[in-house]
């Protein structure tokens, strides 16, 4: 069997996302199947610039052959333009394929190369991106699609529905991601699996003091940005003291975008080493997700693992799903449920613990 995946970006650089869910799962059935596995991509790095930070042609990395072509990065009214697709009535053919160029990467020759490629199967990932727009319909009868697709505007657009009817399968990460999909699209016949994600626990035993923080802590990992609901999660904490004065913190970890308001129980660390990471969901009365838009959230497993309960966004498909199938922590969808889901984690040890295991 031979594969050729193409996503937008990939390399160990690339933190968080589709494509890193991509990365993971490439780099296995390349050690562990006799399949042949290469990646078709573009030189960006950061899926806010597209700009090409890697150098082009091919390299092989962990195991595995990547070729990586230039691409055109975003255009700077990308944001401003957005409003207007998104927001509006369903904009024009002509605004819709403006959007897919300025939003970026685009990138011909990836494209060609994917065409051509003797692959027995393009793997395409996620759906939202010019390279799976255009690359999913050339390769046609070949094409799988992982869409990591969740319940946001850019779904509804007409220019992307060719990802899903012209795919031969796909691939999902949730059950509640396929139910969205076949709601959407007429793919019900489509040959699918619901496969999820793993990840890799720490070597040795996570330290709960990592982080530093003496005093107890709600935990939140990934990226901090408003579209991933950390606002909304610093707002939500800050009423709750505010209610609840004591010693309780939030702390977030992960690359800054939108810094929280200032808060002098709101401690934003950044980017932290893996071992750190670990540390503080070990030392965490709970790590919280925040994000309405997930289609898998590796740092709930990576939580449970290290013994940390969830709270999640209930707006969130994905989130929601992890937490009702395992039982491994608790959702809220306004403040009132947010402050008594805290109250429980912070009240409770033994509540806890058993929602940790139960994940």
């Amino acid at each position: 069997m031979r594969l050729a995946y193409v996503v937008p970006r990939y390399g160990a650089e690339v933190v968080g996302g589709a494509e890193m869910a991509v990365r993971m799962l490439v780099e296995r059935v390349a050690s562990s199947l006799d399949w042949s596995v290469e990646v078709l991509t573009t030189c960006a790095r950061d899926s806010r610039t597209w700009a090409n930070e890697y150098a082009s042609g091919t390299s092989v990395e962990n195991g595995v052959t990547v070729h990586r072509f230039a691409a055109t990065g975003r255009d700077p009214g990308f944001d401003a333009f957005s409003g207007h697709v998104l927001l509006g009535p369903t904009p024009s053919w002509s605004d819709q394929q403006e959007w897919m160029q300025m939003q970026g990467p685009v990138s011909d020759e990836l494209l060609d190369a994917a065409a051509s490629s003797e692959a027995d199967l393009g793997v395409f990932s996620p759906y939202l991106y010019d390279p799976i727009v255009r690359g999913v319909p050339r390769v046609g009868g070949r094409a799988v699609v992982h869409p990591a697709a969740h319940d946001e505007p850019a779904l509804a657009l007409p220019i992307l529905a060719p990802v899903f009817t012209d795919a031969a399968g796909f691939v999902f990460y949730t059950h509640g991601e396929r139910r969205l999909v076949e709601r959407r699209f007429a793919v019900g016949h489509t040959p699918s699996l619901v496969l999820g994600l793993g990840v890799e626990p720490p070597a040795s035993p996570p330290d709960p003091a990592a982080l530093g923080i003496d005093e107890p802590y709600l935990l939140c990992v990934g990226r901090v940005d408003e579209s991933k609901g950390t606002g909304l999660l610093a707002q939500a904490f800050a009423a709750y003291k505010a209610r609840r004065p004591g010693p309780l913190k939030l702390v977030f970890a992960g690359q800054v975008v939108d810094r929280p308001v200032e808060h002098p129980d709101v401690v934003v660390a950044g980017p932290v080493p893996e071992d750190v990471k670990w540390g503080g969901y070990a030392g965490a009365v709970g790590l919280v997700q925040p994000s309405p838009y997930e289609s898998f959230s590796l740092v709930l497993i990576e939580g449970w693992l290290a013994g940390a309960p969830a709270l999640v966004n209930a707006a969130c498909l994905a989130t929601r799903e992890h937490v009702s199938r395992s039982g491994g922590g608790l959702t809220f969808g306004s403040y009132a449920e947010f402050e008594v889901a805290v109250d429980r984690l912070l009240g409770d040890p033994g509540l806890r613990g058993r929602l940790a295991e139960a994940g």
